[in-house]
């Protein structure tokens, strides 16, 4: 896949993942969506990973983060 491609394809699981977290309150799926949108890399996906900018790393770092975030709020409000 070519980089344009995966920009919308990423911007589209982040923007379902923040949905089903803030509206349906279904942290699992919020999870599941924004992990799955971290496979489509939305910067250039021949850079390596030390060689990209601070502010991509940044970005792809506090998305991972907000899929922990999202697994712990699924794990803790629902252990009723």
């Amino acid at each position: 896949m070519k980089t344009p491609m995966n920009k919308f394809v990423y911007v589209g699981f982040l923007l379902l993942g923040i949905y089903q977290g803030l509206v349906a309150n279904d942290y699992f799926q919020a999870a599941a969506s924004l992990g799955i949108g971290l496979a489509f890399d939305p910067f250039n996906v021949d850079q390596k990973w030390n060689d990209r900018p601070n502010w991509q790393k940044v970005v792809l770092v506090a998305n991972l983060a907000l899929v922990g975030a999202m697994f712990g709020f699924g794990i803790g409000l629902n252990d009723r």
